[in-house]
């Protein structure tokens, strides 16, 4: 089910989940990898094949030269033509994974037959202060122990902990991300993303967290009301809307895609 693909010398890992169904190209967040996308593979059954790629700096994934928006598209296009799959296909994206898929709906309308966007804002929320993801330059990428990345990761550790791997012949622990890839990532920086999201034209579901601090119920209706072909469904969830409601996020994935032709 893990595979890999060379892009530039470059590994880019990836799960494909199997079966005779549609295919569903998956695009984690940020601080996660493609395996978080498992229990929804089991969800959706036999009607689709749901791939889901370790994007660059995750998982088995190989670090990158760069984290740019283009860079991160490419990948998924560059995925999307080495699998084949005979037409577009629905790219579905959370988080950082969701800002990437509608800029790859808009890049490349030839491979995206409909998006599902979960809690990917337009607009980066405004940073007063210091930002929540200071700790990550100070985060170890390996630890003798699991208990130890556990405890650097703090709050995060309840919901990372299941994905820490084994180093081999026993000699630690790591992080399903590298901490520089995602501070590299947010020093892109994106600005207003209303032009990528209103280029595409396929069908879209906007999944929110309705107590999100990423994506305020505002701009989530403005995002709705905006773009044609746009339907929405709001969960009681803040912004980690596939692990805080998971059931609720598999149904509506489920609703979205069965209405597709």
């Amino acid at each position: 089910m893990r595979h890999e693909l060379k892009i530039d010398d470059r590994t880019l890992s990836y799960l494909d989940f199997g079966g005779a169904g549609r295919p569903l190209l998956a695009l984690h967040g940020g601080l996660s990898e493609g395996a978080h996308f498992t229990g929804l593979a089991a969800a959706l059954g036999d009607e689709w094949r749901v791939i889901a790629p370790d994007q660059r700096g995750h998982g088995d994934s190989a670090l990158a030269p760069d984290y740019s928006r283009e860079g991160y598209v490419g990948d998924a296009a560059a995925l999307l033509e080495h699998l084949g799959p005979g037409g577009p296909v629905p790219v579905l994206g959370f988080s950082l994974g969701g800002i990437n898929a509608y800029h790859l709906a808009a890049a490349r309308p030839d491979l995206v037959s409909a998006l599902v966007n979960v809690d990917a804002p337009v607009e980066s929320p405004r940073q007063d202060g210091p930002s929540f993801w200071d700790f990550l330059r100070d985060l170890p990428y390996t630890a003798p122990t699991r208990e130890e990345l556990v405890a650097a990761l703090g709050p995060l550790g309840e919901g990372v902990g299941p994905f820490l791997r084994p180093l081999p012949e026993d000699t630690g622990w790591r992080l399903p991300f590298h901490p520089q890839a995602t501070l590299a990532t947010l020093a892109e920086g994106d600005g207003s993303r209303w032009d990528v999201w209103l280029a595409s034209r396929c069908p879209a579901l906007l999944i929110h967290g309705l107590r999100s601090e990423v994506l305020p119920l505002e701009l989530a209706e403005a995002m709705v009301s905006r773009r044609p072909g746009t339907s929405y469904a709001g969960l009681d969830t803040e912004h980690f809307v596939p692990f805080q409601d998971p059931d609720g996020f598999e149904k509506a994935v489920r609703t979205f895609l069965a209405e597709l032709p």
